[in-house]
């Protein structure tokens, strides 16, 4: 039988595959015999039973080939909250949660208005958001009924009321009539001929959340053409885009008429959000 200290020396296996070996194994380990990873040290004589033995190699085998740990496990942590994952809609990622914690210092001393999420995913955004904004009212749509299903799913999961996930492309089925406060979008914005598409996990992710045309800008612009009609007076819309595409993005929303833009980086110090402030009224639907 194997111990439990025995299937941790297998991480270095992992090293090819994975920038934290340890720790993925430590979380297939976890996930297979129901514990938490202190449990793993502190009964490292511990040992499988066969099913649990088949049940680990055929999840360590899956991240070998590079599958994603989070398709494996089902699950990825986002704002300290477990969202349900799967192939059909971006991982949340770390660098992510800057985009929720611009749009609460925004927000800093509001306890009720309206945000609407853009491409919700598995509703990461919109459920973090909701979860520090309990008073507010958040829309998180997707033009993927899978994605708003799963979206749906978590929402319900954690609890949140105050979150409806519709289906929309874009702003195509949101309301005019109700502006938002805020706005935040992590759109699509790989150029299609990015070699990072072939490497780790997003060859595992749908290339429709990953690729947009006009080297990756495409849906930036559309967002921010359209932002304007369903921004309130003092509104912001934030987006995340890559890491060379701050000065573009600052671009497009200053022709667009959008006031006191800045770009803001993400935890390795890189350009990841560009937000603006509304425009003034009269140069809200030109264009």
């Amino acid at each position: 039988m194997q111990r439990v200290d025995q299937l941790l020396r297998r991480a270095r296996e992992l090293a090819p595959v994975s920038d934290s070996p340890r720790l993925d194994v430590e979380l297939l380990l976890a996930w297979t015999l129901g514990k938490d990873r202190t449990w793993l040290y502190t009964w490292p004589e511990a040992e499988l039973n066969a099913e649990q033995a088949v049940e680990f190699e055929r999840a360590f085998s899956r991240r070998l080939k590079g599958v994603p740990l989070a398709h494996i496990l089902g699950q990825r942590e986002f704002w300290s909250l477990p969202l349900q994952v799967n192939n059909t809609t971006l991982i949340p990622r770390p660098d992510t949660e800057r985009l929720v914690e611009l749009a609460l210092s925004l927000t800093d001393g509001q306890p009720e208005g309206k945000a609407l999420d853009l491409g919700t995913g598995t509703g990461a955004i919109a459920l973090a958001f909701a979860s520090e904004r309990p008073g507010w009212k958040v829309a998180a749509v997707d033009a993927s009924p899978e994605a708003v299903q799963l979206a749906e799913r978590n929402r319900i999961q954690l609890g949140f009321a105050g979150v409806t996930c519709t289906q929309s492309d874009w702003f195509e089925g949101v309301n005019t009539a109700e502006p938002f406060d805020v706005i935040l979008s992590n759109p699509p914005y790989i150029a299609d001929n990015d070699p990072h598409l072939n490497q780790g996990d997003v060859r595992f992710e749908p290339r429709s959340a990953l690729v947009a045309e006009n080297e990756g800008l495409e849906d930036i612009q559309r967002i921010a053409q359209a932002a304007p009609e369903h921004l309130a007076a003092e509104g912001w819309l934030l987006l995340e885009h890559g890491w060379t595409q701050g000065e573009t993005v600052r671009a497009i929303l200053t022709a667009r008429g959008f006031r006191n833009i800045r770009t803001e980086q993400d935890l390795g110090g890189n350009d990841r959000v560009t937000l603006g402030q509304a425009p003034a009224t009269g140069d809200r639907y030109d264009g």
